[in-house]
């Protein structure tokens, strides 16, 4: 038998390390890759060639209770290569950075009347440590609703409608409850990351699975997926593959595109979901943009062209990137706005031109290298009722199955939820063609 895994992001690598490991030891285990490296969309690269470490495309880090990955990154005999920061998230607002990661900041932030801290500090806290969150109940209304219900709406204006707005652009308003309160439910002060950074990790995972037995064929697009009579026939640029059974694990789009095959009413499922892309600028400096300051989060009433600054090289030392200031300059956006098709050249000019609005004294002579990565697929819209019409992992084709990020539910998408389901797609598709 032979199985396919298409993709070899997160998902697809750590599913292929489970039916290697647990049940499906037999099969052939082949992945197929569109770029050149494993990783997905926490691939990296190196911008300079006095970088010790690569960097991601898109910003990535673990939380400490991120228990999928770290679990499966132990599992492996990888565990030396994860560490635990404590870096400075900060909120910007009214034209200056307020620390924003504690009680005690929040306390100390002055644009909001005691009695509203604590009122949303109560909320806050029952969405943080409730023991068993019902988040059916929270996926039958909107975040925008719910907090401005609960903790005023001077608090929610305030500090959270501008950052869903921003996120979510047009449709922050119908951003489901169980979204937000996952997000609440699971962030942690201390922020992961794997020495030598994401593509390091996804390098050794990769290397691992190969001596297990997995062939890895980077460099390989799939153009087609076609089922026959005796499983699939996968056509790529480069040679054309069968296999039993597949594991696909790039977007819902996507396997429209390339699947023939698929009931309409399965396609007009896969089409349902909206989803937001993000357009990220990464930007080399000679000093420190926000000193001090790893994630800087900009309300979208800033008016300034990114969501988040966040300056990677405060909790990773400048030392392992040739002494650059490594700041990501990062925004989601709809599917057709033009920061997707714009010149490179346009998108670098005014993204630094807000800069000087975070900092005055910022100068272009400090930017020592600039580049620009940009998807159209980067944040499914957790709309209300997201967690009662989740697609399966098996689809209506017998041998196809699908784990994509649009399947995580309720929580954020993530490197850690992309492990977990690639986890359960391999036990689903190991009991499906084993018993």
């Amino acid at each position: 038998m032979r199985i396919a895994i298409i993709g070899a992001g997160p998902g697809g690598l750590a599913a292929a390390h489970s039916l290697v490991t647990q049940g499906a030891s037999q099969a052939e285990i082949v992945m197929l890759e569109d770029s050149s490296q494993a990783g997905g969309l926490a691939s990296g690269f190196r911008g300079c060639p006095d970088w010790e470490w690569p960097l991601e495309r898109f910003y990535h880090h673990l939380f400490t209770n991120d228990e999928d990955i770290i679990r499966f990154t132990h599992a492996l005999g990888l565990a030396d290569m994860l560490e635990f920061h404590s870096p400075v998230t900060a909120y910007f607002y009214r034209e200056r950075a307020y620390r924003l990661d504690s009680i005690s900041s929040l306390l100390a932030f002055p644009h909001l009347p005691f009695a509203h801290k604590l009122r949303m500090g109560l909320v806050i806290a029952y969405l943080r440590w409730h023991p068993r969150p019902p988040w059916h109940n929270f996926d039958a209304t909107t975040a925008h609703r719910w907090l401005q219900s609960r903790m005023g709406s001077v608090a929610y204006t305030t500090l959270w409608q501008s950052l869903l707005e921003g996120k979510f652009g047009q449709h922050y308003q119908d951003v489901s409850l169980a979204w937000f309160a996952a997000r609440i439910y699971k962030r942690t002060a201390d922020l992961g990351y794997f020495k030598g950074g994401f593509q390091a990790w996804a390098n050794a995972v990769s290397q691992k699975i190969q001596a297990l037995g997995v062939q890895v064929a980077f460099n390989t697009r799939v153009h087609k997926i076609q089922p026959d009579r005796e499983g699939f026939t996968i056509s790529t640029n480069r040679q054309s593959w069968h296999a039993d059974a597949i594991l696909y694990t790039g977007s819902p789009a996507g396997l429209i595109q390339c699947c023939t095959g698929l009931p309409s009413s399965y396609t007009q499922k896969l089409d349902e979901g909206d989803f937001m892309g993000a357009v990220v600028l990464t930007v080399a400096l000679e000093r420190s943009l926000i000193p001090g300051t790893y994630w800087l989060s900009i309300p979208a009433n800033a008016d300034l062209p990114f969501l988040a600054l966040v300056e990677h090289t405060a909790m990773i030392p400048p030392g392992r990137y040739g002494g650059h200031h490594l700041v990501y300059a990062g925004a989601y956006v709809e599917q057709d706005h033009r920061y997707l098709t714009l010149a490179e050249e346009d998108i670098t000019q005014e993204f630094l031109g807000g800069f000087t609005s975070v900092n005055a004294d910022f100068n272009p002579s400090w930017v020592q290298g600039t580049w620009l990565h940009r998807t159209p697929y980067a944040q499914p819209i957790p709309y209300p009722g997201t967690g009662s019409h989740l697609l399966p992992l098996q689809t209506p084709l017998p041998g196809l199955y699908l784990a994509t990020m649009s399947q995580v539910w309720p929580w954020d998408r993530g490197t850690n939820y992309a492990v977990q389901l690639g986890q359960q797609a391999a036990d689903l598709m190991v009991q499906k063609l084993y018993t």
